[in-house]
């Protein structure tokens, strides 16, 4: 007598379709939601950088007794100054400045306003000035 082995067939060619467009609905709703979430966290490497920056220049303050010219820049946090004999640095690790996020350069400029000796910006997304959300500027405080 024979034995049934129905039991051990494998899927029909309908039912992997279904399966495959069951996992295609799924990717189609989760992609979008993945892709804000590594947006949203260049916005957050981006801030974090910013704050790293922003420490970095305080030391270097401490150190020579003024924040970097705007002609010097940042590039002064890992390059000594010709005109900064007190330079104790370098104040970043590395080599080099950092770009953002955007593989764009910080911009940095120094503030007259008390409380505020400096501003490093990073232009978000878009590059440009302004914006919302993920082209929304990351300023230092």
């Amino acid at each position: 007598m024979r034995e049934d082995n129905r039991d051990e067939q494998g899927f029909t060619l309908l039912e992997m379709l279904v399966v495959l467009a069951l996992l295609a609905l799924v990717a189609g709703f989760a992609a979008p939601r993945v892709i804000g979430l590594f947006a949203k966290a260049k916005g957050d490497v981006a801030l974090v950088q910013v704050e790293m920056l922003a420490g970095a220049l305080d030391h270097y303050r401490l150190d020579v007794g003024t924040y970097p010219s705007d002609e010097q820049g940042l590039a002064a946090l890992v390059a000594k100054p010709g005109d900064a004999p007190r330079w104790n640095g370098p104040y970043l690790q590395g080599s080099e400045v950092p770009m953002d996020p955007w593989g764009r350069p910080y911009r940095y400029r120094v503030v007259d306003e008390p409380g505020r000796g400096f501003e490093i910006v990073s232009l978000g997304a878009d590059g440009a000035e302004g914006g919302d959300g993920d082209d929304a500027d990351i300023r230092s405080k």
